[in-house]
């Protein structure tokens, strides 16, 4: 059996597996560990399993201390401790607090407000289920009680959340950078612009739905006095100090973003205690929900640099490369195809798992046909941030039906996102047709 062969057949068990949802780390440690022994002990063209041990173990401690021992892995930490410690403090409750007091004049102001509070967290956090959990327990509860229509009360979250894959920090784009060995800071910089325009394009969609059917939008609020929008501006300074430390510093060369991590944890921490909104047990939290978050993200890693391992065996990447070629497809049409890929696989798979299993295929195509690896990043990233709120499998939906409860089932919520998702498509055919969108910013980044 040649190694390309049983690459394909690691492939199909690897699916099988997640479909199983047997948990990925396992998934990805157990399928290449079996796939590297096969090959090497077939390397002879006999089945040789005395010569494949001691290949087979090197291969995979290797790998799991190189990538855990490496420099930009520390940032995962930091950005999990940074939303957790920011969401104990309250930083990240004041963005949406604020924006409701400067938008409760508006028809619709509140659920606006929720996606603003969504962008505010994603800003910090850098997660979008995260984001989409906590901003639930938040926003939604307030919503359903002041009559907002389920459908919009809980897909406008939903769809929210997903922007903690696009604006820094993202887990996501530390993770592409690390298995493509690209910069980070320019990836988080590249993320900036798109995900502004998402987060316009869902509070366009709100002010839509309600323009047409009024009736899922109770009616205007009392507006604030010009003191309580001061005041709750006010109160959202340490959110937007913490989002200038990350872009403005990476982007004008004062930090990178490991520094900056490193910078904005110690100031959020400062300014807790300073509010008195952060006490010693509520700092014991978030690091222990950090250290918990943290080891399941690195056995994830870990296990997914040990099948990039696996696959480069086999020897799929170079012959697929090589089809390609010979089918002679253009750019255009060799993206379109990667992105129909990305989005059947957000149907079924979490994020992580669509990249660790299609990274080790999709990134030696792309610098084939001189595809520039920071926008395609974006690209990606916007691809599977669609797949958190596609069905049947969104992520982020099951996760918000999960808080809301009985009031807003997973059907309910579907039944209100495909607006949302129509904004993701539009933003994301921008991006890949104005590869400038993701890239007028990055490129100032050294």
């Amino acid at each position: 059996m040649d190694p390309a062969t049983i690459g394909l057949i690691a492939f199909a068990f690897m699916l099988i597996l997640l479909a199983m949802r047997v948990p990925i780390a396992f998934a990805l440690i157990g399928v290449a560990t079996a796939a590297a022994f096969m090959i090497f002990a077939l390397r002879t063209g006999t089945f040789m399993p005395e010569r494949a041990f001691r290949a087979t173990s090197a291969m995979v401690f290797s790998n799991s201390f190189d990538l855990i021992h490496s420099f930009d892995l520390s940032m995962i930490p930091l950005f999990v401790a940074l939303g957790n410690i920011a969401y104990k403090a309250g930083i990240t409750t004041a963005v949406y607090n604020s924006a409701r007091v400067w938008l409760v004049q508006l028809r619709g102001g509140v659920a606006m407000a929720s996606v603003i509070g969504c962008g505010g967290f994603s800003a910090i956090s850098g997660s979008s289920v995260a984001c989409a959990s906590t901003m639930g327990k938040i926003c939604t509860p307030e919503m359903l009680r002041l009559g907002y229509d389920p459908k919009l009360a809980t897909s406008s979250v939903a769809a929210g959340g997903t922007l903690g894959s696009l604006i820094p920090p993202s887990v996501l784009f530390i993770i592409y950078a690390i298995f493509t060995e690209t910069s980070v800071s320019k990836l988080f910089v590249a993320g900036v612009l798109p995900g502004i325009l998402t987060l316009l394009g869902f509070l366009l969609v709100i002010a839509a739905w309600i323009a047409i059917d009024p009736k899922v939008a109770p009616a205007k609020e009392a507006p604030a006095s010009r003191e309580e929008k001061i005041q709750a501006a006010k109160e959202a300074w340490p959110a937007a100090l913490i989002f200038l430390i990350i872009v403005v510093g990476i982007y004008g060369g004062f930090f990178t973003a490991t520094a900056a991590a490193a910078v904005s944890v110690v100031v959020t921490t400062a300014i807790g205690f300073m509010q008195r909104r952060l006490s010693l047990p509520d700092l014991w939290h978030a690091v222990r929900d950090t250290v918990i978050q943290t080891s399941s993200l690195f056995i994830v890693a870990a296990a997914a640099k040990i099948f990039v391992s696996a696959i480069a065996l086999t020897g799929i990447a170079p012959a697929l490369v090589q089809a390609v070629s010979e089918a002679q497809l253009s750019p255009a049409m060799l993206l379109f195809c990667i992105c129909l890929v990305y989005i059947l696989l957000g149907m079924f798979l979490d994020p992580i798992g669509i990249m660790v299993l299609t990274l080790p295929l999709m990134i030696p195509l792309v610098e084939a046909n001189g595809m520039d690896l920071i926008w395609f990043g974006v690209v990606v990233v916007k691809l599977l941030e669609i797949g958190l709120i596609t069905p049947p499998v969104g992520l982020n939906v099951f996760v918000l039906a999960n808080v809301v409860g009985k009031e807003a089932p997973v059907g309910t919520i579907f039944a209100g996102i495909w607006r949302f998702l129509a904004v993701d498509l539009v933003v994301l055919a921008l991006i890949v047709s104005f590869p400038a969108i993701s890239l007028i910013l990055s490129e100032a980044v050294k």
